[in-house]
C-alpha cells in the first residue's frame, strides 16, 4: 500500500497495532492472514486525513481491489472486544463507488463522535478510543446474515445459531428483518425458523458450511463468536466480521442431582412446565410437597420422602428405589397397612384393578372425598374472604395453611386419579387380546370406552392455571378468548353415543364367554369410575391458587409502597425469608436482586431441559417408558419421525400452530395441530378447535393427554423437543395411537 498515505493492506493488519488498525480490521486481517475466505481491503488511519490529497491516493490504492464498488466500515480500537462490541454503534456504507469514497470514510470517522458512542463510554466506564475506517471490496451476496457459535439465550456452546436473509445482511444486523433461522449442531442441521412469507434463503448444506466456518473462527479466535457472513452470485462463502459474543450465558449442566432416574414429568412437574420463579422455588414448592407427605400419612400411616430437586429452574423428582431399608422404614412406620395400601395402588391395581379397588382404593377415595376434599374447599371459601383485609402475618399464615392443604389434595390426585391410567393399561392390554377385531387401536381402542362419560367432561374452571408456579395468571385474570369453540355439548353426546355403541358391540363379541365377559364388565366399571375421579381431582387441585397469588400481591403491594421492590409482581422474584424479613423491622431495597433473578429466570425458561435425568434403578426401571411401550404396542416407528408418547388414540393432518402463553390464544384456528411446551386446564379452551396436539412435555396422565381424549383428538407427549424441530404453519400428521408426528417434506 502507499505509505506516504499510510494505509495498510487488511492482509497486513492482522499484526499492526490494534490501536492503529481498530478491532474490526485487526481481527478480519489475522483471519484473511489464516486463510479464512475474507474479502481484501486496505486500512485507512486517522493521520491519513491530514495529508494533502488523500482522496486521490485513497482511490488510486482501492484501484487494486477487485471490483468497482466498496464496502467501508468504521473500525474503533476498542471495537469487537469481549467485554464491549460497540455493535451498531459505528457507521457501514455499502456499494460505494470511487468517487464517492472519501465521502464515506470522513462521515465514518465522524461516527466517533456520535451521541450514541458518547453515551456507550459513560456506560462502559470509558474515554473516547481511537479509529480507523475500513475499506473492502464489496461482496454482492444472494444471502447474507449472522451465525452464532453458541446458543445466544442458552449458552450451549454445541449449537450453532444461524439467521439469514435474501440480498444484504445489514437489515438483519439492524433488526430491521426477520431472518431464516437455523440451529446446527454436530450431528443436526435444521430450520428452526422459515423466512416470512414462502422466501427460502438458504439450503441444509449452505447453513451447515456457515456453521463450519463460524466454528473454524471460533476455534481460531479462541472464543465464541458473532459472525457476519454472505454468499455471493457464484455460491462462493465469504466471512465478513468476527466478534467475541458478549454477556454469553455459561452453559447449562444437566447433570443428576444423585442416583436414580430424575423425572421432570412425574408427580408436580406435571403442572410445571418451565423453568419456577424464586418466590415459589423457596415457598409454595417445599410447602406444597410438605402437604403432599402429610397427605401420604393421612391416608397410609408413613411419610415416604419423595427428592426433589431444581435444576436450572426446572423441577425434577426422583422415585424412592424399594430397597430393603425403605421397606423396613414403612413397616416400622406404618405396619401392615401402609404395605398393604401401597401394593394395591402402585402393583396390584395395573394387574387385577377391581380387586385393588376393592381392598384399598375405594376406601381412600372416600377418605379424599367425604374428608379432604370438604375440607380443601372450605379452607379456600374461608381464606378468599379474609385476604382481602388480612395482616402482613396472617397472610404468610394463610399462604402456608393454602398450600399445605393443597399438597394433601396432590397426594390424593396421585394415588387415586395415577391408579386410573394404570387401570387404563390394563383394559388396553385386555382389548387387544379379546376385542381387537371390535376395537382395533387405528380407531381409539379402549380408549373409546372411556370417552364422554358424565362428570369427566373437561370444565374451564376460573381456578384454571397455565402452570402450578403461582407467577402466572389463573384462567379468570385471562381475556375471554374470542375465537369460536365448537359446540362442546353436541360433540360430548356423539363421544357418549360411540361409548355405548363400543359397550354393545364387546359385550354382543363375549356373548360366548361369560367368564372373559364377567371379566370385562368389572374391568369396565372400574376403568370409567376412576376416569371420571381423575378428571374430578385434576380439576380441583388448583382451587386455591386464585387466593394465593392475591395474598401474595397483597405482600407485594406492601414491599412495593415500602420501597422494598418497584413493582407489584417484583415480588415473585424475592425468596420466602425477604418478604417475611422485609415485613417486619427495617426492610432493604431488594429492586437490584429483583432484576438478576427476573433475568436469570427469562434465560433458564427457553432452556430445552431433558425429560429425565441419570439411569433407572436395576429394581424399578423406567415405569414411564414402560407404560408408553404397552401403550404403543408393537407398531413399528417410522424414520425421520418425531417420537414420544402415545397419549389419545387417532390420527390427523393440520398446520402446527406453536403456543407459548394465553396471549397465543386468539390467532389459534380450527384445525390447527396444537404444539406447546406443555398445556394445563387453563389450556383447555384450544382443544375444542385444535386437529391434534403435541407437546414436549408431559406422560399418558397428563392434562393433554387427558383432555385430548375426552375430544378425541390424536394427542403425542413427552416428546422433548417438539417446539424446536417444528416451526409454524409446517403440515404435520398426529398418530396419537403410535405416538409419532410425521412432517410433510
Amino acid at each position: 500500500m502507499d505509505s506516504s498515505l499510510q494505509l495498510i493492506s487488511l492482509a497486513d493488519a492482522g499484526t499492526a497495532n490494534r490501536a492503529t488498525v481498530g478491532g474490526k480490521a485487526g481481527v478480519l486481517g489475522d483471519l484473511l492472514s489464516a486463510g479464512f475466505p475474507v474479502p481484501p481491503g486496505l486500512i485507512v488511519t486517522e493521520t491519513v486525513l491530514n495529508i494533502d490529497g488523500w482522496e486521490t491516493g485513497l482511490a488510486a490504492s482501492a484501484g487494486v481491489l477487485p471490483g468497482e464498488r466498496f464496502a467501508v466500515r468504521s473500525s474503533g480500537a476498542a471495537e469487537d472486544l469481549p467485554d464491549a462490541s460497540y455493535a451498531g454503534l459505528y457507521e457501514t456504507y455499502l456499494n460505494i463507488t470511487v468517487d464517492r469514497l472519501p465521502d464515506a470514510v470522513r462521515q465514518c470517522f465522524a461516527a466517533a463522535d456520535a451521541e450514541r458512542v458518547t453515551a456507550y463510554h459513560r456506560r462502559q466506564g470509558s474515554g473516547p478510543t481511537a479509529m480507523a475506517v475500513l475499506v473492502q471490496a464489496m461482496v454482492d451476496p444472494v444471502a447474507a446474515g449472522v451465525a452464532f457459535t453458541a446458543h445466544p439465550v442458552t449458552g450451549d456452546r454445541a449449537q450453532t445459531v444461524i439467521s439469514a436473509v435474501q440480498g444484504l445482511g445489514d437489515p438483519l444486523v439492524a433488526g430491521e428483518a426477520v431472518g431464516e433461522e437455523w440451529t446446527i449442531t454436530a450431528d443436526d442441521v435444521r430450520m428452526t425458523r422459515p423466512a416470512p412469507g414462502d422466501t427460502v434463503v438458504m439450503t441444509a448444506p449452505q447453513a451447515a458450511a456457515v456453521a463450519s466456518l463460524a466454528n473454524r473462527a471460533a476455534a481460531h479466535l479462541g472464543c465464541p463468536q458473532d459472525v457476519e457472513w454472505a454468499i455471493d452470485q457464484d455460491g462462493r462463502l465469504w466471512l465478513l466480521q468476527g466478534r467475541p459474543m458478549t454477556a454469553l450465558p455459561r452453559p447449562a449442566s444437566w447433570a443428576a442431582p444423585g442416583p436414580g432416574l430424575w423425572m421432570r414429568n412425574f408427580r408436580l412437574g406435571e403442572w410445571l412446565p418451565e423453568a419456577v420463579t424464586p418466590l415459589f422455588a423457596t415457598w409454595l414448592l417445599p410447602v406444597l410437597e410438605a402437604g403432599y407427605l402429610d397427605g401420604m400419612y393421612d391416608s397410609v400411616g408413613v411419610r415416604i420422602p419423595f427428592r426433589y430437586a431444581l435444576i436450572n429452574g426446572w423441577y425434577y423428582n426422583v422415585t424412592p428405589a424399594p430397597s430393603p431399608r425403605l421397606l423396613l422404614q414403612v413397616l416400622l412406620q406404618g405396619r401392615r397397612r401402609a404395605v398393604r395400601v401401597l401394593y394395591n395402588a402402585l402393583i396390584r391395581v395395573g394387574r387385577d384393578p377391581a380387586a385393588a379397588d376393592r381392598a384399598v382404593l375405594a376406601d381412600v377415595d372416600r377418605q379424599w372425598r367425604e374428608v379432604r376434599l370438604p375440607a380443601y374447599r372450605n379452607l379456600v371459601s374461608g381464606a378468599r374472604t379474609e385476604a382481602g383485609t388480612a395482616a402482613p402475618d396472617r397472610l404468610l399464615q394463610l399462604v402456608d395453611e393454602l398450600g399445605r392443604e393443597a399438597g394433601i389434595h396432590l397426594w390424593y390426585l396421585a394415588i387415586v386419579g395415577g391408579s386410573a391410567w394404570k387401570m387404563e393399561a390394563r383394559l388396553t392390554r385386555f382389548c387387544r387380546r379379546y376385542l381387537a377385531e371390535v376395537l382395533p387401536d387405528d380407531q381409539g381402542g379402549a380408549q373409546v370406552l372411556l370417552r364422554g362419560l358424565p362428570g369427566a367432561q373437561p370444565v374451564h374452571a376460573p381456578h384454571a392455571v397455565q402452570s402450578a408456579d403461582w407467577y402466572h395468571p389463573v384462567a379468570a385474570e385471562l381475556p375471554a378468548t374470542t375465537a369460536p369453540l365448537t359446540d362442546q355439548g353436541r360433540r360430548l353426546a356423539r363421544l357418549a353415543d360411540q361409548r355405548a355403541t363400543a359397550e354393545q358391540a364387546c359385550r354382543a363379541a363375549l356373548a360366548g364367554h361369560p367368564g372373559v365377559r364377567t371379566r370385562f364388565e368389572r374391568l369396565l366399571r372400574v376403568n370409567q369410575r376412576y376416569a371420571v375421579t381423575r378428571e374430578e381431582q385434576a380439576r380441583d387441585f388448583t382451587l386455591a391458587w386464585p387466593v394465593l397469588r392475591r395474598c401474595v400481591r397483597g405482600l407485594g403491594e406492601r414491599l412495593a409502597a415500602a420501597g422494598v421492590i418497584d413493582h407489584v409482581d417484583d415480588v415473585f422474584f424475592c425468596t420466602r425469608e425477604e418478604v417475611a424479613q422485609s415485613l417486619t423491622g427495617r426492610p432493604a431495597p431488594l429492586a437490584g436482586f429483583v432484576a438478576e433473578r427476573r433475568e436469570l429466570w427469562h434465560r433458564q425458561r427457553t432452556l430445552a431441559a431433558p425429560l429425565t435425568l441419570g439411569q433407572p434403578t436395576r429394581l424399578v426401571g423406567d415405569v414411564i417408558e414402560r407404560a408408553v411401550q404397552q401403550a404403543r404396542g408393537s407398531r413399528v416407528v417410522g424414520v425421520g419421525v418425531i417420537v414420544g408418547h402415545p397419549a389419545s388414540a387417532g390420527r390427523a393432518t393440520g398446520p402446527v400452530h406453536m403456543v407459548h402463553s394465553p396471549q397465543d390464544f386468539p390467532e389459534f384456528r380450527n384445525g390447527d395441530v396444537l404444539v406447546a411446551k406443555a398445556t394445563a386446564p387453563a389450556w383447555t379452551p384450544l382443544f375444542a378447535r385444535a386437529a391434534a396436539v403435541v407437546t414436549d412435555g408431559g406422560t399418558l396422565a397428563a392434562h393433554a393427554s387427558l383432555v385430548a381424549r375426552e375430544y378425541a383428538i390424536p394427542a403425542v407427549v413427552g416428546t422433548g423437543d417438539a417446539t424446536v424441530r417444528l416451526r409454524p404453519g409446517q403440515i404435520v400428521t398426529v398418530d396419537g395411537t403410535a405416538g409419532t408426528v410425521t412432517p410433510r417434506t
